[in-house]
């Protein structure tokens, strides 16, 4: 078993496959689930079938797995040289949130821009885009910052400027996903500790400031440290009313579950089922089996994006996929603590499970540069030669038994 393992692993398209099966196993677990949380929801809610919301994630799926397979084929060198452009698109379109007749706030947050019907969330597109951009700066700046000026700039406006701009529409959560996300970065890219514990200080100060300022997170962290005990149930406005519902939903899931499309919680009692309380419907209807199935399809998830790190030679790849592991690892990780009771309620969907068009499509798009980042891993060109030959060669076998 072990020398087979080693096999397997020596295998140069091995990490092109383990994350392009644990990605669809998951986008595809994740369309069941949202069409079993979002039945009840999207029926009573006027829509007049419980397909809708499923009817329009399946849209975005599809448009979102079209984007990972044309990008996937993206040599190295392009992401390079639109690294720029696309940063400055992310931020424009992160502005557009503040102009009238664009941007629309949902509970509290500025968060989206419409035009006519269609609604995008452009700060999804906004981890992408910085996450590529600070691969390219960072990895062109090694072993240069040698000066506070050189070190800083462009790399810090830069974060600051895409930060400040999600945390400005009151969105914390995307906030500290960027940050965090920035963070990394800096720390593969060998940004000098001096520096860096600078900016680490002055984004923790920025993120505890907008904490202690908002009544609303205050009393949500509070919720967190001191139980949910005091709920009542008639208390359907509390801090604590989705945590606790969410928190009923993996319990009586049990071993194996309630059965698929068999929650009580989805009935108009667990805010937000299909979104980001997605993970407590899977607790309940498949149990802590199928928790821990969509848990370890993450860790195989982490796995592939840990092996694109540490076999690139290239250090823009590492740094840009280490940015993109702290956003589609970390924000999942988030999200199951937020979900089992871990942390307090923070309002991020879990990556390629929860509803949302944004959210899917853009990380979809994320695993297509890692998918072309792989590609050029030793030996993965050739690998690929090898099978389309053999593509080739299984057709043409096809081909001339039919003729007989």
């Amino acid at each position: 078993m072990r020398r087979e393992f080693d096999r397997v692993s020596a295998y140069p398209l091995t990490t092109y496959y383990l994350i392009l099966v644990s990605v669809l196993a998951l986008t595809s677990l994740g369309l069941v689930m949202v069409l079993s949380a979002s039945s009840i929801t999207s029926y009573d809610g006027g829509e007049g079938s419980s397909f809708a919301y499923f009817n329009k994630q399946a849209g975005f799926v599809a448009l979102g797995i079209v984007l990972m397979v044309v990008t996937s084929f993206f040599p190295l060198h392009t992401w390079r040289k639109v690294s720029w452009w696309a940063l400055l698109l992310g931020v424009v379109m992160q502005a557009s949130v503040f102009l009238p007749g664009v941007g629309k706030s949902t509970k509290g947050n500025a968060n989206w821009i419409q035009f006519g019907g269609f609604q995008l969330q452009p700060s999804e597109f906004l981890k992408i885009a910085l996450a590529v951009w600070l691969g390219a700066v960072l990895a062109s700046k090694y072993g240069k910052m040698t000066t506070f000026g050189h070190a800083m700039v462009p790399v810090v406006p830069g974060i600051i400027i895409a930060v400040g701009l999600v945390v400005g529409g009151n969105d914390l959560g995307t906030g500290l996903v960027l940050m965090a996300m920035s963070l990394v970065c800096l720390f593969i890219g060998f940004f000098p500790w001096k520096y860096f514990l600078l900016l680490f200080g002055a984004l923790a100060a920025v993120a505890a400031f907008f904490v202690f300022s908002s009544q609303n997170r205050l009393q949500r962290i509070t919720a967190a440290l001191t139980g949910h005990a005091d709920q009542t149930a008639s208390d359907v406005t509390g801090q604590a009313w989705q945590s606790n519902h969410g928190l009923f939903s993996l319990a009586s899931g049990g071993w194996l579950g309630v059965g698929l499309g068999a929650s009580r919680e989805k009935w108009s009692w667990l805010p937000e089922a299909h979104n980001d309380f997605i993970f407590a419907i899977i607790g309940e209807e498949l149990g802590l089996l199928g928790s821990l199935a969509v848990i370890l399809m993450f860790v195989a998830l982490a796995c592939g994006m840990m092996r694109v790190i540490l076999r690139s030679k290239s250090r823009f790849v590492q740094i840009a996929t280490a940015g993109l592991f702290a956003w589609l690892i970390g924000q999942a990780a988030i999200n199951i603590a937020v979900v089992t009771g871990l942390l307090p309620v923070i309002g991020l969907p879990l990556p390629f499970v929860s509803y949302g068009g944004s959210s899917i499509v853009a990380s979809l798009l994320a695993v297509g540069v890692i998918l072309s980042f792989a590609r050029t891993e030793d030996g993965a060109p050739a690998a690929i030669r090898v099978h389309k030959d053999r593509v080739r060669s299984s057709f043409a076998v096809l081909a001339r038994k039919r003729k007989k």
